[in-house]
């Protein structure tokens, strides 16, 4: 059992490091819903500050924060209760920044999440000269890399914005530190009173680590690797997906649009995560025996194996995010319909999954990644030059920023690079699918009591 245990923590190493999935998914959220009726008809709606949301509707937000404890108790396994110090009780007399940070502890969220007024615009549109921009610091407690595509677009109090803007600006926001330090042994103090215990695989010294068991779920592995390593089963994008899924259901029943739509999409990013298999599945196309073998000889001294194993899955899931996010941004700029452009706006399969319910996400969205997880794996190999998906020596993670997939491949056997198209645009067909299918249960939601 210490020997699974053993191979079980190595293969997480990986998991920890890569906590971020579709790069930014403000683009292919946007392909997915900019033709949704439901979206193409709706008004602009009002901009308002978090503060003033949480100071309208303090009593509402209050039943429903409790709601969603008794909820998650209820429907996560392995739930770690909110500390009863940390329920959000209204208290009109308080200032609008100790509401604010009431809301978010008792959310159990990173209480220095900026939540500013922005909007990230369509990469294809020319923005006028002088539009107010704001640094990527300013919405963002993360450091900046060195090479991005973002350009985020200022707001104030009382702008008129589409909801398009808002849903598919918000559906990348929780990779801008909102899950971070989390844990009992983050360095962070909030973390020591979340009750959410250690962090459960990877570094808690390294920021972005820290954000992984709130953005992946291991629920459709074997029995073996769950009795040898039951630490596995504490992440939770269950408990984000449904908190910002509820809160916007509120938001639009209390006459705050923007609210709705906002938090509508920081749930999106949970599902979406899902939909990548390297994070609805341990170690795709690493076998138990294989994993279980490279840990026996680590024991013994010769780390080799395993350590070119986590190498090598790190690089596949860096290239499948990589490869999507540069197709998906050269897509938006050509006036031709690239093929993941056109698998994200399909709608022909959205009614053939179950009506969405308090399992759809681990029950269809995490079950179907996890059957996808092996294949895609393969065709990676099969399809990218061995240097980057096949070399253990070479550390793609680091260089990436200097790599253009897509120069790369276009040098590449068309045939290969066609077999690999197809398999993330299936992938990208889901996540489109499952965007719009929660868009539609949380307007279903916001019109009941």
């Amino acid at each position: 059992m210490n020997i699974k245990r053993c191979l079980v923590a190595s293969a997480l190493a990986l998991a920890g490091a890569q906590a971020l999935a579709w790069g930014n998914h403000t683009i292919p959220t946007l392909r997915a819903l900019e033709q949704m009726p439901e979206l193409v008809k709706a008004a602009p709606v009002k901009v308002e500050t978090l503060e003033s949301f949480l100071k309208a509707e303090e009593k509402t937000i209050e039943a429903l924060l409790a709601s969603q404890e008794a909820w998650a108790v209820a429907n996560i396994e392995n739930y770690p209760k909110r500390p009863d110090a940390l329920a959000f009780a209204a208290n009109p007399q308080r200032s609008d920044d100790a509401r604010r940070m009431a809301f978010l502890m008792a959310l159990r969220v990173a209480p220095n999440s900026k939540f500013a007024l922005f909007y990230q615009p369509d990469p294809a549109k020319v923005l006028p000269e002088g539009t107010p921009m704001v640094k990527y610091s300013d919405v963002n407690t993360l450091p900046e890399p060195s090479k991005h595509n973002y350009r985020f677009v200022a707001l104030k109090p009382g702008d008129m914005v589409p909801p398009l803007a808002v849903v598919t600006t918000a559906a990348d926001e929780p990779d801008y530190g909102l899950d971070i330090n989390c844990w009992s042994d983050s360095p962070a103090d909030w973390g020591k009173v979340y009750n959410f215990g250690n962090l459960p695989f990877g570094n808690p010294a390294l920021p972005y680590s820290t954000q992984a068991p709130f953005h992946m779920g291991f629920f459709h592995e074997s029995g073996i690797l769950y009795a040898a390593a039951p630490f596995i089963q504490r992440t939770f994008p269950l408990l984000r997906s449904y908190q910002y899924w509820s809160l916007a259901a509120l938001a639009f029943r209390t006459g705050h649009p923007y609210w709705g739509w906002r938090f509508a999409g920081i749930s999106l990013h949970y599902i979406q995560d899902l939909t990548q298999p390297y994070h609805a599945r341990l170690a795709p196309g690493v076998s138990t025996l294989k994993l279980l073998g490279a840990n026996i000889l680590a024991m013994a001294g010769m780390t080799g194996l395993k350590d070119e194993t986590i190498v090598l899955l790190s690089n596949r899931h860096l290239v499948v995010d990589k490869y999507q996010n540069e197709k998906n941004f050269a897509g938006a700029k050509d006036p031709a319909v690239d093929p993941l452009e056109k698998a994200l706006a399909d709608t022909s399969q959205d009614g053939k999954y179950p009506a969405w319910s308090d399992r759809y996400v681990r029950d269809v969205v995490t079950k179907q990644s996890s059957e996808y997880a092996d294949r895609v794996s393969e065709l990676i190999a099969q399809s990218v030059p061995a240097k980057y998906v096949g070399d253990p020596k070479f550390d793609f993670g680091t260089q990436e920023a200097n790599i253009s997939l897509i120069d790369v491949l276009s040098q590449s056997d068309p045939k290969a690079r066609d077999t690999l198209d197809s398999a993330i645009a299936e992938l990208l067909a889901n996540f489109g699918a499952h965007t719009r299918n929660e868009i539609r249960s949380i307007l279903k939601a916001s019109s009941q009591q």
